[in-house]
């Protein structure tokens, strides 16, 4: 059986939203459904919702949650492809696109899944775990100067090259299978634990994002979001790791500014091409929302109005 959990940031990304009960939207990263059952809650008999995960779990938990109100559908894919989804579905233009990114509780707490470094559990790090490659066969074959780059650029991991090598000279002796083992070479690696926190934590971060093709798949995203979101629609993104929030931040600036011209050219600013206006600043959780829920204490919400 499967239960809605609360979404991180749920009130602020439903009030960024602006939904409205007639309107069609978007949830592209369903997990395990908090902010679909919010969205539904506040859609009328003519609204919908479309949601997608690549996770099988996650769809098992749509299906179950919402599976016979008519105004739901759930599909498997990445957002990388929202556009795509949009169009199978037979929709025109939306009126709000969420995306909620990184992992989801559900996969973090089950060792199955090999996100954690807290459980041993199998070296998978995938969200779908029938496609694509596992961390473990990746760890296990990458050259030594690729794992350094991963770490460095994915987990701004300043011990990259130390790791690294301690990771290169382990497989050697045999094959790293399992989670306990890889966060147990981190950690012996690692000349410098900060307070309160794993010394694995960004190495497993930039390995899990590296498997995921999650900053790929996040430009690619935004991108279609101004494809699918009609005038007046909103774009609402929650992140959870600096990289994620910069790539956010430089696309809403970007729309909002419009076509990058030479300095001089005589253009007036409705000529620019500006395709997005912000909705907002930035949003942070609250010191509430922080104490009852540790894992939130990194998010940063930012929204967008399609012009």
């Amino acid at each position: 059986m499967f239960s809605r959990h609360r979404s991180v940031l749920l009130d602020e990304s439903l009030e960024a939203l602006s939904i409205r009960p007639e309107g069609r939207y978007l949830d592209a990263t369903f997990g395990r459904g908090g902010h679909s059952g919010a969205i539904l809650e506040r859609l009328g008999p003519n609204g919908a919702l479309l949601a997608i995960d690549k996770d099988p779990a996650a769809l098992a938990c749509g299906r179950e949650l919402f599976g016979k109100d008519e105004r739901f559908r759930i599909v498997q894919g990445s957002f990388a492809r929202l556009a795509e989804r949009v169009a199978e579905a037979g929709w025109g233009k939306l009126d709000g696109v969420l995306m909620d990114l990184g992992v989801s509780s559900p996969q973090l707490d089950d060792p199955g899944r090999g996100f954690s470094f807290l459980r041993d559990g199998p070296l998978d790090m995938r969200m779908d775990p029938a496609s694509g490659e596992s961390a473990a066969a990746w760890v296990n074959r990458a050259p030594e100067r690729e794992i350094v780059w991963v770490l460095r650029e994915y987990g701004e991991e300043r011990f990259a090259k130390r790791i690294a090598g301690a990771i290169c000279a382990e497989r050697q002796r045999e094959p790293i299978a399992g989670t306990g083992r890889l966060a147990e070479i981190i950690s012996k690696a690692h000349p410098a634990w900060e307070k309160g926190r794993h010394p694995a934590t960004r190495s497993f971060q930039a390995i899990r994002i590296w498997i995921n093709g999650e900053l790929d798949d996040l430009r690619k995203g935004l991108e279609q979001s101004l494809e699918v979101l009609g005038s007046g629609g909103r774009l609402v993104v929650i992140s959870f790791h600096s990289l994620e929030d910069r790539i956010v931040k430089r696309f809403i600036r970007d729309q909002a500014r419009g076509d990058d011209l030479p300095r001089g050219v005589p253009v007036r600013a409705d000529q620019l091409n500006c395709r997005l206006r912000p909705a907002g600043g930035a949003v942070t959780p609250s010191a509430e929302e922080v104490a009852a829920n540790p894992r939130a204490r990194s998010a940063v919400l930012r929204a967008a109005e399609r012009l």
